[in-house]
C-alpha cells in the first residue's frame, strides 16, 4: 500500500519535471532564435517554480539585461539568492545588473555587504572575486582577492588571478609586481613567468617599469637570487648582453660557480653576432676561473668570438687575422693534448688557408691534426673535409673529392656525411658536372640539418633555373667558374669575370644571380653603398624572381649592421614585411624591426 501510495506521489511530479525541461528547451531555441518576446514569455512561467531558477538564469539574465528590464533583473536574483543561498554566482550577478543599470549607490552598498557576510571566510572571498570578475568588476574583484589574502596571511596567494585583473584594467605596474609575487613562493615559476611577462610587456616603458621593481625587490631582499635573474631576463629582451652579463656575474659570484650564468650569457651573446660582448665576456671568465671547468671552453669561445668579429668587419684586416692565428696557436701549446687545442688548431689552419693565403702550411697543420688519433674521429674527419677545401684552392679537384668521398662513407646518416655529399655537389658544381651535382643535391633536400637542406635547395634551383633553356651549358659553367674564383679568395678577379658576364649576357637569365655576387664582394670590400646599388638593380629588374626577398633583406641589414642608420633599416624591415610576409626572413625581420623600434623583443 505505502509503495501504491508513493508513485502516486512520485510519478506526477516525474510529469512536472519532463514538462519543465520541455519547455526550458523551447525557451532556449527562441532564445537563440533572436526571438526574444516569446522566449521571455516562457522563461518568466518558468521562473515562478523554485527548481527552474538555477537552470534557465544564463540565458534569463542576458535577456532582460539586453532590454534594459534591470528591475525584473534585480528581482529574479534576489529570489534565486534566498532560494541558493550558497549559489555565489548569483552575487556577483546580481552585482553586475547593479553596475549595468548605473545605479552605482546600490552596487557600492551591495558590494560592502558581500564583503561584510564573507569576512571571515577567505575560499568565499576568493570565489565571490572570480565571478565578479567575470562580471567585469574588475576593482570589486581585486577588493576581495586582497581580502582574502589578508584573512590567509599569505601575499602571494591570487597573485595570477590579480595579475591577470591588473592587465585587464591595464594597471602594468599592479601587473608586474602581482607576477612576482607569484615567482616569490617557488624559483620553479621563473620560466613560467617570463613567458607571461614576454607575452604582455611589449613596450620599453613596460621594460622600465619591470626593471624598477625588480631593483626594488633586490634590495628589499639581497639574498634572493630570482629578481636578479629576471633582471638579466629583462636585458636580454632589450639585447643589451653587457647588461645580462653584470647580472650574471653577480649571480655567479653569490652562488659560488666559476662562470655559469655568465657562460650562458656568452653565448646568447655569439649567436645574436654580438661579437665585442661576447668576447667580453669569455674573456672575463678566462681570467676570473683560470682553474675552474669553465677555462677551456671560455678560452675556446673567447677566441671564436674574436675571430667571427674579424670575419664580419669589412674590409677584412690580414694583420689582425694573423695576430688571432698566433693566439690560437698559443692556445694550442697550452692545453694541449686536450680537444680545445686540437679545435684551436683547426681554427688557426682555416686562417691560413682562407685568409692568408699561406695554403701548403694550412695543409700541414690539418695533416698533423689527421694523424693524430688523440684528435678523436669527428674532428679528424672535419679535418680531411677541410683538406678536401685545401685542395680546391690549390686546383686539384680530383684529390678533393676522394677526401670528401670517405667521409661521406664513414658517416652514411650523419650530419658530417651530409657535410661531405654537399661538398662533393659544390665539387661537382664547380667543375661543370652539373647534372651528377644535382643529383647529390636532390637527395641533401631532405632528411638532413636544416641548414644544409636550405644550401642543396639553394644550389639545385641556381643550377635548374639557368640551365633548362640553354642548348649549352656555357653561361653556367662561366658562373660556376667565377663562383670557384672567388672560394679560393681570387676576388678581383672574380669581379671583373662578372662585369664581363653582365656585358656578354645582359637578358640572361642568370643576370640576377651576378648581380648578388656583385653586392656581397663589394659588402666585403667595405663599400656599402655600391653593395646596394647592385641589391636596388635586382629588386627594380626581378622584383618577382627568387633571389628579391634576400636582396631586400640584405639591402635593410646593411643599413642596420653596417651603415648603423636606424631610421632608413627600421623603414626597410617594415616595408620587407608589407612585401614578402611568407619569406624565410619575416620572422627576423620583424624581430629586427622591433628591436630598431625599441619593442620588447621575443
Amino acid at each position: 500500500m505505502i509503495r501504491k501510495i508513493l508513485l502516486y506521489i512520485l510519478f506526477p511530479l516525474q510529469i512536472i519535471t519532463a514538462q519543465n525541461h520541455d519547455q526550458i528547451q523551447i525557451a532556449n531555441e527562441y532564445y537563440q532564435q533572436g526571438d526574444l518576446e516569446k522566449a521571455k514569455t516562457v522563461y518568466n512561467d518558468l521562473a515562478e517554480n523554485p527548481y527552474n531558477l538555477q537552470l534557465i538564469a544564463g540565458n534569463y539574465l542576458t535577456l532582460l539585461k539586453s532590454t534594459g528590464e534591470f528591475d525584473e533583473a534585480e528581482k529574479f536574483l534576489k529570489r534565486a539568492i534566498k532560494t541558493y543561498p550558497s549559489n555565489l554566482q548569483f552575487q556577483a550577478n546580481l552585482a553586475a545588473v547593479y553596475n549595468e543599470s548605473g545605479n552605482t549607490e546600490k552596487l557600492d552598498s551591495y558590494i560592502k555587504e558581500l564583503r561584510k557576510e564573507s569576512k571571515a571566510n577567505p575560499f568565499q572571498l576568493g570565489i565571490l572575486a572570480q565571478y565578479l570578475a567575470s562580471e567585469q568588476l574588475y576593482y570589486e574583484a581585486i577588493k576581495f582577492f586582497n581580502d582574502s589574502r589578508d584573512l590567509r596571511n599569505n601575499p602571494s596567494v591570487h597573485a595570477l588571478e590579480l595579475a591577470t585583473i591588473y592587465r585587464m584594467v591595464n594597471d602594468k605596474p599592479s601587473m608586474i609586481e602581482e607576477y612576482l609575487n607569484y615567482a616569490s613562493d617557488s624559483p620553479n615559476r621563473l620560466s613560467y613567468i617570463k613567458n607571461l611577462l614576454q607575452n604582455f610587456i611589449q613596450q620599453e616603458e613596460d621594460l622600465d617599469e619591470l626593471e624598477s621593481t625588480l631593483i626594488r625587490k633586490m634590495q628589499e631582499h639581497p639574498q634572493d637570487t630570482k629578481f636578479a635573474e629576471l633582471l638579466l631576463w629583462v636585458e636580454l629582451q632589450r639585447k643589451n648582453f653587457y647588461g645580462a652579463f653584470v647580472q650574471a656575474r653577480a649571480i655567479d659570484k653569490r652562488n659560488q660557480r666559476p662562470g655559469d650564468r655568465s657562460m650562458d650569457i656568452g653565448r646568447i651573446a655569439l649567436e645574436n653576432k654580438a661579437y665585442e660582448d661576447a668576447e667580453e665576456i669569455f674573456e672575463y671568465i678566462a681570467k676570473q676561473y683560470p682553474n675552474s671547468r669553465n677555462y677551456q671552453y671560455a678560452r675556446k669561445l673567447w677566441m671564436e668570438s674574436k675571430e667571427e668579429k674579424l670575419k664580419n668587419t669589412f674590409p677584412i684586416n690580414r694583420e689582425e687575422i694573423r695576430q688571432l692565428a698566433g693566439q690560437y696557436q698559443m692556445l694550442y701549446d697550452e692545453l694541449y693534448p686536450s680537444q680545445t687545442s686540437f679545435d684551436a688548431l683547426r681554427s688557426k689552419a682555416l686562417l691560413h688557408a682562407f685568409y692568408l693565403n699561406e695554403i701548403d702550411f694550412a695543409a700541414q697543420l690539418l695533416n698533423q691534426l689527421v694523424q693524430n688519433p688523440r684528435a678523436g674521429m669527428q674532428l679528424i674527419s672535419k679535418s680531411k673535409l677541410d683538406l678536401g677545401d685545401i685542395y680546391l684552392l690549390k686546383g686539384e679537384p680530383w684529390e678533393a673529392t676522394l677526401l670528401y668521398s670517405q667521409v661521406e662513407k664513414a658517416y652514411k646518416s650523419h650530419p658530417l656525411g651530409y657535410d661531405a655529399k654537399l661538398r662533393n655537389a659544390r665539387l661537382h658544381y664547380f667543375t661543370g658536372n652539373f647534372a651528377l651535382a644535382k643529383g647529390h643535391l636532390d637527395i641533401l633536400k631532405k632528411n638532413t640539418t636544416r641548414e644544409i637542406s636550405n644550401d642543396a635547395i639553394s644550389l639545385g634551383m641556381l643550377i635548374t633555373d639557368n640551365t633548362a633553356l640553354d642548348t649549352t651549358d656555357a653561361v653556367m659553367q662561366e658562373f660556376a667558374n667565377i663562383e670557384l674564383l672567388i672560394f679560393q679568395n681570387k676576388k678581383e678577379e672574380a669581379n671583373d669575370r662578372l662585369t664581363q658576364m653582365l656585358e656578354e649576357y645582359k637578358h640572361h637569365s642568370i643576370t640576377d644571380e651576378i648581380y648578388w655576387l656583385k653586392s656581397k664582394l663589394e659588402l666585403e670590400s667595405g663599400n656599402s653603398a655600391s653593395a646596394i646599388n647592385y641589391l636596388d638593380q635586382i629588386l627594380a629588374a626581378y622584383s618577382y624572381d627568387i633571389l628579391a626577398d634576400d636582396a631586400a633583406f640584405k639591402k635593410a641589414e646593411i643599413y642596420d649592421l653596417h651603415i648603423k642608420d636606424v631610421e632608413q633599416a627600421k623603414s626597410l624591415y617594415q616595408q620587407f614585411m608589407i612585401d614578402y610576409p611568407g619569406s624565410m626572413y619575416a620572422a627576423e625581420a620583424r624581430k629586427r624591426f622591433r628591436r630598431l623600434r625599441g619593442d620588447f623583443i621575443n
